[in-house]
């Protein structure tokens, strides 16, 4: 969660869930027709929402979870406390690799629900999500040869 140490608000899993579900529907995703939406709670209370946003060249896609983080970012935020992801299909859908680092890098510990049109709901954290992720750290202990 934050690395402040204080004690953050209490996460209340189903505004975040109405809130990206929200997000969901703002989606723009004409090729694969995958919706998904994020809200991310910060320690201030904050939330901030994203969806996925597609494009005919599909490196270019940006996912729902790394558009509320940039959004939480932009707005000065970089403390987070929870974050919820839904997605059209049945079931709960896992973050991508790349949504995984970048949740990672901020909040290793930053609990996670992803949750599915049908019920579906997997409840897990950054860390468990991306294991030995490559981290701050490791830039500091490379070494010129």
């Amino acid at each position: 969660m934050s690395g402040s140490g204080e004690t953050g608000p209490v996460v209340d899993w189903d505004a975040l869930t109405r809130a990206a579900r929200v997000a969901r529907e703002h989606a723009y995703a004409p090729y694969s027709r995958f919706r998904v939406g994020a809200a991310l709670l910060t320690h201030d209370g904050r939330v901030f929402t994203g969806t996925n946003v597609e494009n005919a060249s599909y490196g270019l896609c940006l996912c729902a979870e790394r558009s509320a983080v940039a959004a939480a970012v932009t707005a000065g935020a970089r403390d987070f406390e929870a974050l919820v992801v839904v997605a059209n299909g049945a079931e709960a859908t896992s973050p991508c690799g790349m949504c995984r680092q970048v949740l990672h890098e901020f909040a290793p510990e930053l609990p996670i629900q992803s949750r599915g049109v049908e019920g579906g709901l997997l409840k897990t954290n950054a860390s468990e999500l991306l294991p030995h992720a490559f981290q701050a750290a490791d830039l500091a202990s490379r070494r010129e040869d």
